[in-house]
């Protein structure tokens, strides 16, 4: 052990770590849960740093040597070099004091082991300029809009591969439409699948759009939003840098009081990401439900077995990847629950949540990011139609009896569908004993391929 000390007093730290005092207080003290601050999140924090130090420098505020020892220091953080020495639970202080300053122990501890002394203090030379009050809400930010932007889209873009595919495939087969659980009037199979092909579109559309909000960096505004204790232009200098590393768009908060205190950019985005959630979670569904059976369900698609479904029945096949992918969209509802709640509880110039609203966004985002990807490779790609199933169901639907409205009205259909129904025959039976139309009469009223 040795001994380490900050402004409360002196404590004992692990000699093997490389964090320091404020580190150790947050370990001992919030031993809750397994819940872990993302790496995510660390790595922005450590961006930061190196932007801010880069920045400080030119500013004249940080000497050569200190500026290119704690870059030094990021860079391998960044690398993946020591992911071990951020052990902070998310359940801490609701700024994420604590695991700025973890992450600023650790800079200055790599920086002094190399240099031989200690010549890089964690407040004063790897937190300058800055405070946990801009510096968490800014790495949430970047955090969140890379995660986004690198993971989630381009599985996203996949599965409309996928679905455009299926599309081509299958526009040549008609099937049964269905409203309220029954029956409706005919559709293309390439027609339903473009319904959901469309939501993902949109989706995607909608959480591109909505995350632009993250853009917005509260770095500068130091404690309270004034920038005390932070040069005029230092806020844009750092953004610059950031954006250089990531190839990004970010630029400083409009107004730093609103960027402290208020999480809309967050709880405006997961709302996007949720609302795909929503309608993947629809998807899902119909899948599930037109691939039900294999005899006593609808049977309408057959999906991939990919594992036995049953410890007890065998031969059975369950749509795993849907379920999983269902599971997948509760989860993100209920994170999206606990983000609007928290981003609502901003109390006077800091939201003190932050820590839960980016581990559950964050969580939404890689759930989502693997689930599509499961459910697309593992099930979607392998979905085939039930030709002659589909077949039966068209003919013997009930509601081809719509096609014959404009030709005879509505209430001599109504008739032919309900004597047909109670008489358990066709439509084209009941229409012919009914004597309300001919045989050839029918063939031409009735065809599905004009009806859809």
């Amino acid at each position: 052990m040795r001994i380490e000390k900050d402004s409360i007093g002196e404590i004992e730290v692990a000699d093997d770590v490389l964090w320091g005092a404020q580190t150790q207080r947050s370990f001992n003290n919030f031993k809750i849960s397994t819940e872990k601050m993302p790496m995510e999140v660390i790595k922005s924090l450590t961006r930061l740093k190196k932007a801010c130090a880069i920045s400080n420098n030119k500013l004249q505020k940080l000497s050569d040597e200190k500026k290119k020892l704690i870059v030094e220091a990021c860079d391998e953080i960044l690398n993946g070099e020591h992911d071990g020495e951020f052990p902070l639970a998310v359940w801490q202080t609701g700024s994420g004091t604590q695991s700025n300053m973890n992450v600023n122990e650790v800079i200055a501890h790599i920086c002094n082991k190399k240099y031989g002394d200690k010549i890089i203090h964690p407040n004063d030379d790897v937190n300058k300029s800055q405070s946990s009050n801009d510096t968490f809400p800014s790495a949430i930010h970047i955090a969140l809009k890379n995660a986004i932007d690198t993971q989630l889209i381009a599985e996203l873009e996949h599965m409309e591969e996928v679905l455009e595919q299926l599309m081509k495939d299958n526009q040549d087969i008609i099937k049964i439409g269905r409203t309220h659980l029954q029956d409706a009037v005919p559709i293309r199979l390439s027609q339903e699948i473009s319904g959901w092909l469309y939501m993902i579109k949109r989706g995607k559309e909608h959480i591109i759009q909505a995350s632009k909000s993250l853009n917005e960096l509260a770095i500068g505004a130091t404690a309270v939003g004034t920038g005390l204790n932070a040069v005029e232009g230092f806020d844009k200098m750092v953004v610059e840098e950031i954006n250089s590393q990531l190839q990004s768009e970010f630029v400083t908060a409009e107004n730093k009081f609103h960027a402290l205190t208020s999480k809309d950019a967050i709880s405006f985005t997961h709302g996007a990401i949720t609302s795909l959630a929503n309608n993947l979670l629809k998807i899902a569904n119909d899948v599930r439900f037109l691939a039900s059976g294999p005899r006593c369900g609808i049977g309408e698609l057959s999906i991939p077995a990919n594992e036995p479904g049953s410890s007890i029945m065998p031969g059975k096949v369950n749509p795993t990847q849907a379920e999983a992918l269902t599971m997948v969209c509760v989860q993100i509802m209920g994170n999206n629950t606990t983000i609007q709640i928290a981003a609502s509880q901003g109390n006077y110039e800091l939201n003190v949540y932050m820590p839960v609203i980016i581990y559950n966004a964050l969580q939404s985002v890689t759930l989502m990011k693997d689930a599509v990807k499961s459910f697309t490779d593992n099930c979607l790609v392998g979905i085939k139609p039930n030709k002659e199933v589909i077949d039966y169901y068209l003919k013997n639907s009930l509601m081809l009896v719509t096609a014959l409205n404009t030709k005879i009205g509505y209430d001599k259909a109504s008739t032919i569908a309900k004597y047909a129904h109670k008489n358990n025959t066709t439509l084209k039976k009941a229409a012919l004993e009914l004597g309300i139309l001919t045989e050839q009469e029918f063939d031409e009223y009735v065809d599905p391929s004009k009806m859809c």
